[in-house]
Protein backbone atom coordinates (compact mmCIF):
# COMPACT_ATOMS: atom_id res chain seq x y z
CA UNK A 1 0.00 0.00 0.00
CA UNK A 2 1.18 3.81 -0.91
CA UNK A 3 2.42 5.99 1.67
CA UNK A 4 1.59 9.68 1.65
CA UNK A 5 4.65 10.96 2.96
CA UNK A 6 6.60 14.33 2.51
CA UNK A 7 5.08 17.47 1.40
CA UNK A 8 5.12 18.67 -2.27
CA UNK A 9 5.83 22.58 -2.88
CA UNK A 10 4.85 23.56 -6.26
CA UNK A 11 4.06 27.14 -7.84
CA UNK A 12 0.40 25.57 -8.39
CA UNK A 13 -2.77 27.21 -6.30
CA UNK A 14 -2.76 25.62 -2.57
CA UNK A 15 -5.59 22.73 -2.25
CA UNK A 16 -8.79 24.17 -1.23
CA UNK A 17 -10.92 21.92 1.17
CA UNK A 18 -14.33 20.66 0.04
CA UNK A 19 -15.37 20.43 3.72
CA UNK A 20 -14.33 19.86 7.19
CA UNK A 21 -16.16 17.74 9.73
CA UNK A 22 -17.40 18.77 12.90
CA UNK A 23 -14.88 18.20 16.19
CA UNK A 24 -15.26 15.49 18.42
CA UNK A 25 -13.63 16.19 21.84
CA UNK A 26 -13.32 13.07 24.04
CA UNK A 27 -11.17 13.80 27.58
CA UNK A 28 -9.20 16.18 26.04
CA UNK A 29 -8.49 14.94 23.00
CA UNK A 30 -9.76 16.09 19.24
CA UNK A 31 -10.62 14.80 16.60
CA UNK A 32 -11.53 16.92 13.16
CA UNK A 33 -11.21 15.51 9.50
CA UNK A 34 -10.97 17.61 5.92
CA UNK A 35 -11.53 16.12 2.95
CA UNK A 36 -9.77 17.70 -0.30
CA UNK A 37 -10.50 16.28 -4.34
CA UNK A 38 -7.41 14.70 -5.17
CA UNK A 39 -6.68 12.33 -8.65
CA UNK A 40 -3.11 11.54 -8.37
CA UNK A 41 -1.11 10.50 -5.20
CA UNK A 42 1.05 13.44 -5.67
CA UNK A 43 -2.03 15.71 -5.43
CA UNK A 44 -2.95 14.03 -1.87
CA UNK A 45 0.46 14.40 -0.24
CA UNK A 46 0.35 18.15 -1.34
CA UNK A 47 -3.09 18.20 0.70
CA UNK A 48 -1.63 16.44 3.37
CA UNK A 49 0.71 18.92 3.44
CA UNK A 50 -1.26 21.46 3.32
CA UNK A 51 -3.20 20.60 6.17
CA UNK A 52 -0.19 20.01 8.59
CA UNK A 53 1.76 23.04 7.39
CA UNK A 54 -0.36 26.10 6.81
CA UNK A 55 -3.99 25.38 8.08
CA UNK A 56 -2.95 23.91 11.50
CA UNK A 57 0.80 26.03 11.66
CA UNK A 58 -0.19 28.02 14.77
CA UNK A 59 -2.40 24.48 16.16
CA UNK A 60 0.00 21.48 15.19
CA UNK A 61 -1.90 18.53 15.36
CA UNK A 62 -0.03 15.05 17.40
CA UNK A 63 -1.26 13.18 14.26
CA UNK A 64 -2.38 14.03 11.05
CA UNK A 65 -3.49 10.12 9.85
CA UNK A 66 -4.63 10.50 5.99
CA UNK A 67 -5.85 8.11 3.42
CA UNK A 68 -6.56 8.62 -0.20
CA UNK A 69 -8.44 7.25 -3.40
CA UNK A 70 -8.12 7.94 -7.26
CA UNK A 71 -8.95 6.80 -10.56
CA UNK A 72 -5.84 6.33 -12.75
CA UNK A 73 -4.66 5.42 -16.08
CA UNK A 74 -3.49 1.53 -15.90
CA UNK A 75 0.30 1.47 -16.77
CA UNK A 76 1.02 0.77 -20.42
CA UNK A 77 -2.60 2.28 -21.46
CA UNK A 78 -4.23 4.88 -23.21
CA UNK A 79 -7.79 5.49 -21.93
CA UNK A 80 -9.17 4.69 -25.42
CA UNK A 81 -10.44 1.73 -24.71
CA UNK A 82 -12.91 2.80 -21.88
CA UNK A 83 -13.13 1.94 -17.81
CA UNK A 84 -11.07 -0.86 -18.39
CA UNK A 85 -8.01 1.16 -19.15
CA UNK A 86 -8.59 2.58 -15.49
CA UNK A 87 -8.01 1.19 -12.09
CA UNK A 88 -8.74 2.88 -8.53
CA UNK A 89 -5.42 3.23 -6.62
CA UNK A 90 -5.10 4.28 -2.87
CA UNK A 91 -2.57 4.37 0.28
CA UNK A 92 -3.22 5.33 3.68
CA UNK A 93 -0.53 7.27 6.26
CA UNK A 94 -1.08 6.49 10.39
CA UNK A 95 1.29 9.45 11.00
CA UNK A 96 2.13 7.86 14.51
CA UNK A 97 -1.13 6.85 15.46
CA UNK A 98 -1.50 3.02 14.37
CA UNK A 99 -3.88 1.88 11.93
CA UNK A 100 -5.73 5.10 12.04
CA UNK A 101 -5.10 5.58 7.79
CA UNK A 102 -6.26 2.52 7.43
CA UNK A 103 -9.76 3.04 9.39
CA UNK A 104 -10.04 6.12 6.75
CA UNK A 105 -9.15 4.47 4.13
CA UNK A 106 -12.08 1.56 5.16
CA UNK A 107 -14.61 4.15 5.26
CA UNK A 108 -13.66 6.09 2.26
CA UNK A 109 -14.46 2.64 0.49
CA UNK A 110 -17.62 1.84 2.33
CA UNK A 111 -19.24 5.28 1.43
CA UNK A 112 -17.85 5.02 -2.53
CA UNK A 113 -15.57 8.40 -2.45
CA UNK A 114 -13.17 8.55 -4.97
CA UNK A 115 -10.93 10.96 -6.40
CA UNK A 116 -10.01 12.69 -3.19
CA UNK A 117 -7.93 12.40 0.06
CA UNK A 118 -9.14 13.21 4.11
CA UNK A 119 -7.12 13.66 6.53
CA UNK A 120 -8.22 12.95 10.06
CA UNK A 121 -6.06 15.31 12.19
CA UNK A 122 -6.26 14.20 16.52
CA UNK A 123 -5.02 16.79 18.85
CA UNK A 124 -4.06 14.30 21.97
CA UNK A 125 -5.43 15.29 25.28
CA UNK A 126 -2.66 13.32 27.23
CA UNK A 127 -5.64 10.49 28.43
CA UNK A 128 -5.59 7.17 26.31
CA UNK A 129 -8.60 6.57 24.71
CA UNK A 130 -8.43 2.97 23.71
CA UNK A 131 -10.61 1.20 20.68
CA UNK A 132 -12.96 4.36 21.23
CA UNK A 133 -10.80 6.90 18.67
CA UNK A 134 -11.10 4.69 15.92
CA UNK A 135 -15.12 5.19 16.54
CA UNK A 136 -13.87 8.91 16.43
CA UNK A 137 -11.52 8.90 13.34
CA UNK A 138 -14.82 6.68 11.30
CA UNK A 139 -17.49 9.61 12.46
CA UNK A 140 -15.26 12.42 11.11
CA UNK A 141 -14.33 10.66 8.03
CA UNK A 142 -17.59 9.22 7.38
CA UNK A 143 -19.19 12.98 7.65
CA UNK A 144 -16.94 14.43 5.30
CA UNK A 145 -17.43 11.70 2.63
CA UNK A 146 -20.65 12.37 2.88
CA UNK A 147 -21.25 15.63 2.23
CA UNK A 148 -18.28 15.63 -0.82
CA UNK A 149 -20.85 12.88 -2.32
CA UNK A 150 -23.71 15.35 -1.82
CA UNK A 151 -21.74 17.98 -3.42
CA UNK A 152 -20.72 15.99 -6.40
CA UNK A 153 -24.41 14.96 -6.95
CA UNK A 154 -24.61 18.62 -7.18
CA UNK A 155 -22.35 19.39 -9.34
CA UNK A 156 -23.37 16.39 -12.08
CA UNK A 157 -27.06 18.51 -11.62
CA UNK A 158 -25.53 21.63 -12.74
CA UNK A 159 -23.68 19.99 -15.58
CA UNK A 160 -27.31 18.69 -16.61
CA UNK A 161 -28.91 22.06 -15.91
CA UNK A 162 -26.70 23.55 -18.02
CA UNK A 163 -26.89 20.97 -20.88
CA UNK A 164 -31.07 21.34 -20.18
CA UNK A 165 -31.12 25.10 -20.65
CA UNK A 166 -28.98 25.18 -23.98
CA UNK A 167 -32.07 22.64 -25.16
CA UNK A 168 -34.32 25.01 -23.50
CA UNK A 169 -33.39 27.90 -25.31
CA UNK A 170 -32.84 26.17 -28.92
CA UNK A 171 -36.56 24.97 -28.25
CA UNK A 172 -37.97 28.37 -27.02
CA UNK A 173 -36.35 29.88 -30.51
CA UNK A 174 -37.75 27.13 -32.78
CA UNK A 175 -41.38 27.81 -30.97
CA UNK A 176 -40.68 31.55 -31.46
CA UNK A 177 -40.04 31.46 -35.04
CA UNK A 178 -42.78 29.19 -35.35
CA UNK A 179 -45.04 31.55 -33.67
CA UNK A 180 -43.71 34.43 -35.48
CA UNK A 181 -44.35 32.96 -39.58
CA UNK A 182 -47.84 32.21 -38.42
CA UNK A 183 -49.24 35.10 -36.17
CA UNK A 184 -45.99 38.04 -37.31
CA UNK A 185 -45.51 38.40 -33.18
CA UNK A 186 -41.60 38.82 -32.85
CA UNK A 187 -39.15 36.42 -30.99
CA UNK A 188 -38.54 36.77 -27.90
CA UNK A 189 -34.56 38.06 -26.32
CA UNK A 190 -32.67 34.56 -26.06
CA UNK A 191 -32.06 34.31 -21.90
CA UNK A 192 -28.33 34.34 -20.59
CA UNK A 193 -26.81 31.29 -19.05
CA UNK A 194 -27.84 30.82 -15.25
CA UNK A 195 -25.59 30.93 -12.34
CA UNK A 196 -26.47 27.41 -10.57
CA UNK A 197 -23.45 28.46 -8.09
CA UNK A 198 -25.62 28.95 -4.77
CA UNK A 199 -27.03 25.55 -4.67
CA UNK A 200 -23.50 24.26 -3.73
CA UNK A 201 -23.42 27.01 -0.80
CA UNK A 202 -24.60 25.27 1.06
CA UNK A 203 -24.95 22.04 -1.30
CA UNK A 204 -28.63 21.29 -1.58
CA UNK A 205 -29.49 18.45 -3.39
CA UNK A 206 -33.17 18.08 -3.29
CA UNK A 207 -33.64 21.74 -5.02
CA UNK A 208 -31.14 20.99 -7.56
CA UNK A 209 -32.83 17.64 -8.43
CA UNK A 210 -36.26 19.55 -8.66
CA UNK A 211 -34.59 22.28 -11.10
CA UNK A 212 -33.38 18.94 -13.28
CA UNK A 213 -37.42 18.32 -13.15
CA UNK A 214 -38.50 21.04 -14.07
CA UNK A 215 -36.32 21.91 -16.82
CA UNK A 216 -37.23 18.33 -18.26
CA UNK A 217 -41.07 19.42 -17.70
CA UNK A 218 -40.58 22.24 -19.62
CA UNK A 219 -38.62 21.01 -22.83
CA UNK A 220 -41.00 18.01 -22.97
CA UNK A 221 -43.86 20.78 -22.90
CA UNK A 222 -42.46 22.71 -25.72
CA UNK A 223 -41.69 19.91 -27.93
CA UNK A 224 -45.59 18.82 -27.35
CA UNK A 225 -46.31 22.61 -28.95
CA UNK A 226 -44.06 22.11 -31.29
CA UNK A 227 -45.26 18.82 -32.68
CA UNK A 228 -49.05 19.99 -32.04
CA UNK A 229 -48.20 22.39 -34.54
CA UNK A 230 -46.56 20.22 -36.69
CA UNK A 231 -49.61 17.88 -36.81
CA UNK A 232 -51.61 21.12 -37.47
CA UNK A 233 -49.40 22.09 -40.41
CA UNK A 234 -49.42 19.21 -41.80
CA UNK A 235 -53.49 18.78 -41.81
CA UNK A 236 -53.47 22.17 -42.97
CA UNK A 237 -51.35 21.32 -46.39
CA UNK A 238 -53.27 17.81 -46.87
CA UNK A 239 -56.45 19.58 -46.78
CA UNK A 240 -54.91 22.48 -49.24
CA UNK A 241 -53.79 19.57 -51.57
CA UNK A 242 -57.24 17.93 -51.80
CA UNK A 243 -58.59 21.41 -52.56
CA UNK A 244 -56.45 21.91 -55.34
CA UNK A 245 -57.48 18.50 -56.72
CA UNK A 246 -60.69 19.06 -56.67
CA UNK A 247 -60.45 22.13 -58.70
CA UNK A 248 -58.11 20.62 -60.98
CA UNK A 249 -61.01 17.53 -61.11
CA UNK A 250 -64.03 20.16 -61.59
CA UNK A 251 -61.74 21.98 -64.45
CA UNK A 252 -61.69 18.96 -66.25
CA UNK A 253 -65.09 18.04 -66.04
CA UNK A 254 -66.29 21.20 -67.47
CA UNK A 255 -64.07 20.42 -69.94
CA UNK A 256 -66.01 17.87 -71.68
CA UNK A 257 -69.12 19.34 -70.66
Amino acid sequence: MATLNGYIRSSRAQPKSVSVSNSITDRNSTFKATIYRATSAAEARACVGHTRNVLHASNPASHEMSAWRCMVLKSGHDGLAGPEDFEVQSGAEDDKEQYGGGKILRTMVAEGVIDAVVVCSRWYGGTFLGPVRFTHIETCTREVCRTFKVIEQVEECIQELDKLDVTLADLRANLAAVTESTSGSTKPAVPKGKDYSSLLDPPDLPKAKRLVNARNSAINGIRALLLKHSTESSAIKVSFVMLLFEISLYQHLLHFV
